[in-house]
C-alpha cells in the first residue's frame, strides 16, 4: 500500500477573508481532506467551516500537535498516512512548520518516505521581510527573545552586532502584550543609525509596516503595539 501525502495548509493570520490570502488550489485541497493534524481542533474546525469543507465538520478527524505533544506521540499521528490516507497540517496562523510544532511531524514524515506537499499561503515572516526594505538576501529568524530584561537586552546587542558583521537582517517576534516593552528595549539598546522595521497586523485591516532608523523612531510618537501581532526586523550599518 502506498503512503498518503502530508499537506501543509497555511491559514489566515486573522479575520481576513480566506480568499484574499489563499489561492483556490490551497482551498480546494483543504476542502477535500478528512484527516488533520492541528494545534487546536476548535480553531481548525472554524477555519475549515469558513472554507466550506465538502464534508460535515463533525465527520472529520482531528489530532492535536502542539507544545504539549510528547515526542513519543508523533508516530501515532503518522498512522493515517501510513495507511494511505492524505493528511493536512494546520497551524494556528500562517504557515505550518515555521515557528510551529508541525515541523517535527514533517521531519518524521520524511524519515518514513512520506511525500510532503507545502501549499501556498500567508507567512508573516516573509511578508514582513518583503515589505521592510531590509536585506532579503541574508536574514535570520530568531523567534522569541528572552523574557528576563537583562538577558533580552544582551540578546538585542548581540543581534545588532551580528547584523552589522554580516549585513544580515534579524527578525524576531514577541507575545503581543509584551510588544511595547520590546520596542522600548530596542530603542534603548540599538545604535541610532540601525534600521528597525515594525510590522503589525499583517494582511489585516489595520496593517502597519514601517521602517525607520532608531534615531527617527525615538523622535516620533511610539506606535500602538499592545495586543497587536507584530514582527520586529533590524539591520545595522556595518
Amino acid at each position: 500500500m502506498s503512503h498518503g501525502t502530508l499537506y501543509l495548509i497555511p491559514c489566515t493570520l486573522g479575520d481576513t477573508p480566506a480568499t484574499q490570502v489563499l489561492p483556490q488550489h490551497t482551498i480546494d485541497i483543504a476542502r477535500k481532506l478528512k484527516h488533520f493534524v492541528v494545534e487546536h481542533p476548535k480553531t481548525a474546525r472554524q477555519f475549515l467551516s469558513v472554507l466550506k469543507h465538502e464534508q460535515p465538520i463533525q465527520s472529520l478527524h482531528f489530532a492535536a500537535l502542539n507544545e504539549h505533544t510528547a515526542a513519543t506521540e508523533l508516530t501515532e499521528l503518522l498512522a493515517p498516512l501510513l495507511a494511505g490516507e492524505d493528511v493536512g497540517i494546520i497551524s494556528e496562523a500562517g504557515c505550518p512548520g515555521i515557528a510551529d510544532p508541525g515541523a517535527e511531524l514533517v521531519s518524521l514524515a520524511h524519515r518514513h518516505g512520506i511525500r510532503v506537499a507545502p501549499l501556498v499561503g500567508p507567512s508573516s515572516i516573509l511578508l514582513a521581510l518583503m515589505a521592510s526594505g531590509l536585506n532579503g538576501q541574508r536574514f535570520a529568524f530568531h523567534g522569541y527573545l528572552p523574557i528576563p530584561e537583562t538577558e533580552r537586552n544582551k540578546t538585542i546587542v548581540a543581534l545588532e552586532t551580528e547584523s552589522a558583521r554580516h549585513h544580515q537582517t534579524q527578525l524576531f517576534i514577541e507575545t503581543p502584550y509584551r510588544n511595547e516593552k520590546l520596542f522600548s528595549a530596542l530603542l534603548a539598546h540599538c545604535r541610532p543609525q540601525t534600521l528597525l522595521c515594525v510590522a503589525s497586523d499583517i494582511t489585516l485591516l489595520h496593517e502597519q509596516i514601517r521602517t525607520r532608523p532608531i534615531a527617527q523612531w525615538k523622535s516620533q510618537p511610539a506606535p500602538q503595539l499592545n495586543k497587536r501581532p507584530s514582527l520586529f526586523l533590524l539591520l545595522a550599518a556595518s
